[in-house]
């Protein structure tokens, strides 16, 4: 009998988010329990659906959290509970990377399974140096070996002589330890030692990692420059092509590694841009959003919500909360009356129009609450008129006090808080502190409150970019200095200053 579970053996690729393919990505939405490997992009888990089981089985020279049969034992008896399982590894599953083993195991079980293939960075962490694997100009023909065989065999079972005589380029995988011992034995039977041969390290990441040398220099430069696994060797004349298309290193921000601490839910779309850049990016969410203490209240300021002339949203978050809330009362948009809409700005109105719904009001320039008010002085006139602020629970009150100084009657629904992040920000903080940055980043006070708050010093030399005058200021209040300062208070506006401050 085969089992009602299923374990999906999916290759996540190199590294890259991007690289993942669709089917990867539905293999960990649907699943009950992921069980990831070292090589596997952590950035992956965040498809999962909040309740389902993370299980880490990460393996590295000389340092295995569990054996492979231990792996083994874990999906059978997952799948044979009816859970679905995700089986999360780096490259591709099959190749060198003993999905056929736990296939086989799966098999002998009677449990169900599907091979995801997934992207290797055999062919992917070259072309990400600028090194493209075959070429009309060089060769038609790759080989592909692994320079990691198990430790239990007497003897190594690579013939390093048809090897070495192979025509074409020539890639392994898991070789830097012993870099010495295979370059030096396919020198000995017959391959030229000035082949050009290239190591990339950690391939398809802002931190990639590449070094040049040939065949016969290569193992004295490994250990001069200590240059570390998990790299990908590429060895032949292709190499001489990274020259030319070494287009992922050659990025503006490549090389510099940026801290982001919004919380995780927003912290993509920054996160998207600098790595579009070339940035290595830590995700350090240092707050997290929850519901107010009074759902009772804010829910009935919603369901009043087209009473009002206008509504003023001051944040994503705010217009977030407001229509989850909304679509729990009412079926229908249209429910939301003909209130006018004022938001703080883009990043605000872009929610808003998410729901199909115009923006009447945001600043031209200043994306602060300071901003909205003048706005709303230079094109409205307020007297009489009722407005319902959807805001923080920490928000600073300049836009009711000012508004009703306007002669606005303004009532303020409490749609959200932000509370420190303790949980979800562990392995980023040892990553920091282990690795160090160049540059973090704060996009509100709260998180710069709320980083500083977690006692970790900032490493030496580090760079403070702010989104704006109001985070700026709570950054000098803190005793910081800002680095960089976005002109226009958005995300876009942010990273231009960030690339500008490198250029």
């Amino acid at each position: 009998m085969k089992s009602k579970g299923i374990c999906y053996l999916v290759g996540t690729g190199p590294g890259d988010p991007g690289l993942l393919t669709l089917k990867g990505k539905d293999c960990i939405e649907a699943a009950d329990v992921l069980v990831y490997d070292y090589l596997c992009n952590p950035e992956f888990l965040r498809f999962a659906r909040p309740e389902a089981e993370k299980i880490y089985v990460g393996k590295k020279a000389r340092d295995h959290t569990k054996t492979q049969d231990e792996i083994n034992e874990i999906i059978v008896k997952l799948a044979r509970e009816g859970k679905v399982v995700t089986r999360l590894k780096g490259g591709d599953p099959v190749l060198f990377g003993r999905g056929a083993e736990e296939a086989g195991e799966l098999a002998n079980a009677g449990v169900r399974f599907e091979i995801v293939p997934g992207i290797t960075s055999a062919i992917a962490g070259p072309a990400y140096a600028g090194i493209p694997v075959t070429h009309r100009e060089h060769c038609s023909q790759l080989t592909i070996f692994t320079g990691h065989e198990d430790p239990t065999k007497p003897e190594t079972s690579l013939d390093y002589e048809k090897l070495a005589k192979a025509d074409g380029t020539k890639v392994f995988l898991m070789g830097v330890e012993r870099i010495d011992e295979i370059t030096s034995q396919l020198i000995k039977h017959g391959a030229a030692a000035t082949t050009p041969m290239a190591l990339v390290r950690w391939a398809t990441l802002g931190r990639q990692q590449t070094l040049v040398a040939t065949l016969g220099t290569m193992a004295a430069k490994v250990k001069e420059t200590g240059f570390k696994a998990p790299a990908v060797a590429v060895v032949g004349d292709v190499v001489t092509e990274r020259d030319k298309i070494n287009w992922f290193e050659s990025r503006p921000l490549f090389g510099r590694r940026i801290v982001v601490t919004r919380t995780r839910h927003q912290a993509g779309a920054l996160t998207k841009k600098l790595a579009a850049l070339g940035a290595d990016v830590i995700e350090l969410p240092t707050i997290r959003i929850e519901e107010p203490h009074n759902r009772m209240a804010f829910g009935e300021l919603v369901q009043d919500a087209h009473t009002y002339d206008w509504i003023v949203f001051t944040s994503p978050n705010g217009v977030d909360a407001f229509f989850k809330m909304f679509y729990k009362l009412y079926n229908d948009a249209r429910e939301i009356g003909g209130v006018k809409i004022a938001v703080i700005g883009p990043g605000t109105a872009d929610k808003v129009r998410e729901q199909h719904l115009t923006v009447d009001l945001m600043p031209e320039k200043d994306f602060v609450a300071e901003g909205l008010v003048k706005a709303f002085k230079d094109h409205h006139n307020i007297e009489n008129s009722t407005i319902l602020w959807v805001r923080a629970e920490e928000a600073r009150e300049v836009i009711a006090n000012e508004l009703t100084g306007m002669g606005g009657i303004v009532d303020e629904a409490i749609a959200y808080r932000t509370v420190p992040e303790k949980e979800d920000n562990l392995e980023a903080l040892a990553r920091l502190k282990e690795e160090g940055a160049d540059m973090i980043t704060f996009t509100s006070s709260s998180t710069v409150e709320h980083f500083l708050d977690l006692g970790v010093a900032l490493p030496a030399g580090i760079k403070i970019a702010s989104i704006g005058p109001v985070t700026s200021a709570t950054i000098k209040k803190r005793g910081l200095k800002v680095d960089v300062s976005a002109k226009e208070h958005t995300i876009p506006g942010l990273v231009a200053a960030i690339e500008k401050f490198y250029a």
